[in-house]
C-alpha cells in the first residue's frame, strides 16, 4: 500500500507544501508522480489533468468575480463601517472577535449559503483589528474553516442538506438504504470534534498574542468613513441582489455579476473603473481560482489511475476481520484522498462503493457506518492545501502578505480539526 500512487503521490505534494513550493506546482508535480507510478505516461497525465481542470470551472470563475466584488465593495467604504461595528460588539477582547467570527461563518453554509464567498469581503478590513488585538491569524483561520465546514457536516441545511443527501443516496444505493435523518443523528459527534478542535486552538494553542505590522492590503484601499451613506446602502442592495440571484439560480458567478451590475448602473463604481477593479479582483482571488482549477485536473489524474479502488480494497486483505484495525485504515485512507482531491462532496461517492458492503460484511451499525463514511470523507478536507476550507481562509488572512497558506492555515486546521474528526469518526465506529 505504501507504493500505491494516491498515497506517493499526496505524502509528495505535502512534502513538497511543506517546503514551501507554491501549492500549485506542488499538486503538478504530484499529479505527474500519481501519473507515472500508475503507468499513464507523463502526456496522458498532462492531458488527463489538463482535461480534469473544468470540474472547478464555475469555482473558479466565482472566485474571481468575488474578488472583483470584494475590491468594489471595499472602495465605498462599506466594509470599514462594518469593521467599526464588529470592533464595538467585541469590546476589544480577541477571544469574542474569534468566536463571533466563527458564528457569522456558520451561517455561510446554511441561512446564507454562500460557502467562503463572505471572506474577501468581510476579514480584510478586520486585519487592522485583529492587528490591535493581537490576535494569531492561525486561530482566526481555524474560527473561519470551523464555520465553513462544522455546519454542513452536522446540519442538513444549506450545503448541509446537499451533503447529507449526498452520504444518504450513496449509502443507499450501495446496499443499505437509509433516511436522511439517520445522517445528522450520528454526523452530530463530528461536529462536537470540531467544537473542541476550534476550542483548543482559540482559548490554548494559539491564545498568546502576535504582532504582525499594519501593511497595505493588496489589491485594496481602506477608505474611511463614519455613517451610512446613499452608496452604502446602494451596496448592501447589490449584495442582497447576488444572494437572491444565487439562491433562485444556483449561480454563484450570476450573483457577484447582478450585484456589479447594479452597483455600475447607480453609480456606485464608475465605469472607467472596471479595469482596476478586474485587475485588483485577479490580484486577492486569481491565484484561489488557479488553485481550484488545477486540484481539479488534479483529484481527476487521481482517479484515473485507478489506485483508489485498490487502496480501498486493500482495507478487506489487511483488516483480517477487525473492526479496530479496520475502522483505523479505513480513515486513513480516507484521510490520504481527500488530503489530495480537497473535497469531502466528492470523496463520499468514491468511498461509499467499497465501504458500505465493507461495513456490512463487518456488522457495523447504521450509525456506525454513517459516522466512518462520513469521517473517512472529510477528514483531509479541513487541512488539504487544496481544500475551499483552506483556501478561504487564507485569502483573507493574506491580503497584507503577512499569512502564509500552509504553515499557518493548513497546518493549524489539520492539528485542530483533522486529528479531532479522525478520533471522532474510529470512536464513533465502535461505540455506535
Amino acid at each position: 500500500m505504501v507504493i500505491n500512487p494516491v498515497i506517493l503521490s499526496v505524502l509528495v505534494m505535502i512534502t513538497l507544501c511543506l517546503f514551501k513550493l507554491n501549492v500549485i506546482f506542488s499538486m503538478l508535480i504530484a499529479a505527474c508522480i500519481a501519473g507515472v507510478t500508475a503507468n499513464l505516461g507523463l502526456t496522458k497525465t498532462m492531458s488527463i489533468l489538463i482535461s480534469g481542470m473544468g470540474g472547478n470551472s464555475e469555482t473558479a470563475l466565482s472566485y474571481i468575480l468575488l474578488g472583483v466584488l470584494a475590491v468594489a465593495m471595499n472602495s465605498t467604504g462599506i466594509a470599514n463601517i462594518i469593521s467599526k461595528k464588529i470592533s464595538k460588539i467585541v469590546c476589544g477582547k480577541k477571544y469574542i472577535l474569534l468566536l463571533f467570527i466563527a458564528f457569522i461563518a456558520c451561517f455561510s453554509q446554511n441561512a446564507i449559503p454562500v460557502h467562503i464567498a463572505f471572506i474577501p469581503i468581510l476579514i480584510p478590513p478586520l486585519l487592522k483589528l485583529m492587528n490591535e488585538l493581537k490576535v494569531d491569524r492561525r486561530a482566526m483561520a481555524c474560527s473561519l474553516t470551523f464555520g465553513v465546514k462544522a455546519p454542513y457536516v452536522v446540519f442538513p441545511v444549506g450545503f448541509g442538506l446537499l451533503f447529507h443527501t449526498i452520504v444518504k443516496d450513496q449509502i443507499s444505493s450501495n446496499g443499505h438504504v437509509i433516511q436522511l435523518g439517520d445522517v445528522w443523528r450520528s454526523t452530530w459527534l463530528l461536529g462536537v470534534a470540531m467544537l473542541i478542535g476550534l476550542f483548543t486552538a482559540i482559548f490554548v494553542t494559539y491564545r498568546k498574542n502576535r504582532n504582525y505590522e499594519n501593511l497595505p492590503l493588496k489589491g485594496m484601499e481602506m477608505i474611511e468613513c463614519e455613517t451610512m451613506e446613499k452608496k452604502h446602502w446602494i451596496t448592501l442592495i447589490a449584495a442582497i441582489v447576488a444572494f437572491i440571484v444565487q439562491i433562485t439560480t444556483g449561480s454563484l458567478p450570476l450573483g457577484a455579476i447582478a450585484a456589479l451590475i447594479i452597483m455600475i448602473l447607480f453609480k456606485v463604481i464608475k465605469w472607467n473603473e472596471l479595469d482596476k477593479l478586474l485587475n485588483d479582483g485577479f490580484l486577492i482571488m486569481g491565484i484561489i481560482a488557479f488553485t481550484m482549477l488545477v486540484a481539479a485536473g488534479y483529484g481527476q489524474v487521481i482517479r484515473q489511475t485507478g489506485a483508489i479502488e485498490t487502496l480501498v480494497n486493500s482495507v478487506v486483505a489487511i483488516s483480517g476481520g477487525n473492526r479496530i484495525i479496520t475502522s483505523l485504515i479505513m480513515l486513513v485512507v480516507g484521510l490520504f484522498i481527500t488530503l489530495g482531491i480537497g473535497t469531502s462532496f466528492g470523496t463520499v461517492p468514491i468511498l461509499a462503493t467499497i465501504y458500505v458492503p465493507l461495513a456490512l460484511k463487518m456488522g457495523y451499525s447504521t450509525s456506525a457506518m454513517i459516522i466512518l463514511i462520513t469521517a473517512a470523507s472529510v477528514i483531509g478536507d479541513a487541512g488539504s492545501p487544496a481544500s475551499d476550507s483552506t483556501l478561504g481562509p487564507t485569502s483573507g488572512l493574506n491580503a497584507d502578505g503577512q499569512h502564509d497558506h500552509i504553515r499557518d492555515t493548513c497546518i493549524a486546521t489539520f492539528i485542530h480539526f483533522c486529528i479531532p474528526l479522525f478520533l471522532a469518526g474510529f470512536i464513533g465506529s465502535l461505540i455506535f
